[in-house]
């Protein structure tokens, strides 16, 4: 794994652990070749990162959620879509691909 410099401000905290623990996390840190914080926080964010949860790739809304929408986009013309590179871009990546085949 490696290990990257970030630039996200830290807050400075003290905890009370077992010598004989911070005894082993200093030789594991060492070994790794990297500083003792990093090898705690790393450690912590590996075993509290955040999982977001996601829906199976053939999931379909109920007709209930749908009705929630605020209705379909129109599509934009092609003159729209040559002026205007973001509304294509975006058209193209995230409705496109997901509009109703007729």
């Amino acid at each position: 794994m490696l290990y990257k410099m970030e630039t996200t401000p830290r807050i400075q905290t003290a905890f009370r652990l077992k010598p004989d623990l911070i005894t082993r996390l200093k030789r594991e840190a060492k070994l790794k070749g990297i500083s003792l914080n990093a090898l705690v926080e790393n450690t912590l964010e590996r075993e509290h990162r955040v999982e977001w949860p996601c829906l199976p790739k053939d999931f379909t809304a109920s007709e209930e959620i749908r009705s929630l929408s605020f209705g379909e986009l129109p599509e934009p013309t092609e003159e729209e879509l040559e002026q205007d590179p973001k509304l294509a871009y975006l058209w193209n990546k995230h409705v496109k691909p997901y509009a109703k085949k007729d």
